[in-house]
């Protein structure tokens, strides 16, 4: 986070617009990646004001993207779909492929927050689809650990198990920490829950002890309570 806003303050500085709309970008995608409840949109909109000045179209379809998502996680959900729909139309218009699964991803978020959870589980497939047909991996762990949620909103924890277990051996292969971290305390929650109390401590307290920053972040926070229930 330190890093991305001096890289986007240092763009500023060099009046370079290509350099300032990839910082504002990447800015985006991390804060999406840090999962708040509510995020501005004025970093987004910025992108897309500059896209629009400079004649950029693939950074201004990712505008439209990560300011569909901000509109979806502050609440106007239909709005944000519609937004993310036409913003990731336009930027495979451009060839792109990169990041796909983690626009689908984003677009399955909004469907979930409007509370149409099939919608949102369907997107989830066609990611992870497009994740091994492109070998573009590195959200992998994440996709198997959303769907994994959405199947126990839908009464269905043993089918949540798998997915949370193929989430954390991913993220394990990958050495991805954050997305470890996260796929064990969705499975430690889940076994807490089936009175497996211990299994759930002794798999989320290495992890979270792996951890030596970003205590402040939302999802040490939650690791930290649930590892307070669970008597670690």
């Amino acid at each position: 986070m330190e890093r991305s806003n001096a890289a986007i303050t240092e763009s500023r500085g060099l009046a370079h617009p290509p350099s300032l709309v990839t910082g504002l970008t990447f800015g985006c995608r991390l804060l999406s990646l840090h999962e708040p409840d509510t995020v501005s949109e004025e970093q987004p909109n910025e992108v897309i004001a500059v896209s629009v000045e400079q004649g950029f179209p693939f950074w201004g379809a990712m505008g439209t993207i990560y300011s569909g998502w901000a509109k979806a996680k502050n609440g106007d959900a239909t709005e944000g779909t519609s937004l993310l729909r036409s913003g990731s139309s336009a930027y495979r218009a451009t060839g792109a492929e990169l990041w796909v699964p983690h626009h689908i991803a984003l677009l399955a978020e909004a469907h979930e927050i409007a509370g149409q959870i099939d919608q949102a589980s369907a997107l989830l497939d066609d990611a992870l689809h497009v994740a091994e047909r492109t070998g573009e991996r590195w959200l992998a762990s994440e996709l198997n650990r959303h769907k994994g949620r959405l199947l126990l909103r839908q009464g269905r924890p043993d089918e949540a198990e798998d997915l949370y277990r193929n989430s954390l051996s991913v993220a394990r292969d990958q050495q991805a920490k954050l997305w470890e971290l996260r796929s064990a305390t969705a499975l430690a929650r889940l076994w807490r829950d089936q009175n497996r109390r211990d299994e759930g401590r002794d798999l989320l307290a290495p992890v979270y002890g792996w951890f030596t920053e970003g205590f402040e972040t939302s999802d040490l926070k939650e690791a930290k309570v649930l590892l307070d229930d669970l008597g670690a």
